[in-house]
């Protein structure tokens, strides 16, 4: 009797574990930081896709791809490309929009360009380091870097 009474606990406990690991969703923390087109619409198009499969997704744009956050983007992050004639920036504001994909700029961009928020696209804040720190490192998160 003993015996079937903690094989009965031990089935709920764990049941429960699962149950409660099943809900976390999987999380994705996208950094970007190549400044090709190519790899930055594919940067977008993975963290869409990984989105579409479930999971929570943030994107962290550093250097050159932080770029693609600005209102007046260079052509490279607005011009189209095959197949589909998307463009990294285009994706990037869907996203935004569809999705309420958060995305933001390293806390160093800015400055380093010498401005200030209003220069990037609605939807795009600035990271604060710590914050961007503790998403890399939750229980749970897959970062992509490019």
């Amino acid at each position: 009797m003993r015996i079937t009474k903690f094989l009965a606990a031990s089935a709920l406990a764990l049941g429960l574990a699962t149950g409660a690991q099943a809900q976390d969703a999987n999380k994705l923390v996208t950094i970007l930081t190549a400044p090709e087109p190519q790899t930055q619409l594919m940067a977008m198009v993975l963290t869409m896709n990984a989105m579409a499969a479930g999971a929570e997704a943030e994107v962290l744009l550093c250097g050159p791809a932080g770029d693609i956050a600005l209102k007046d983007a260079p052509a490279s992050a607005t011009a189209g490309q095959p197949p589909k004639d998307a463009s990294p920036q285009g994706l990037m504001k869907m996203m935004i929009e569809k999705n309420a994909l958060k995305v933001q700029v390293c806390a160093i961009y800015l400055p380093g360009k010498g401005a200030d928020a209003s220069v990037l696209v609605d939807g795009v804040t600035a990271a604060a380091p710590d914050a961007m720190g503790a998403a890399i490192v939750a229980p749970g998160t897959t970062v992509m870097s490019f």
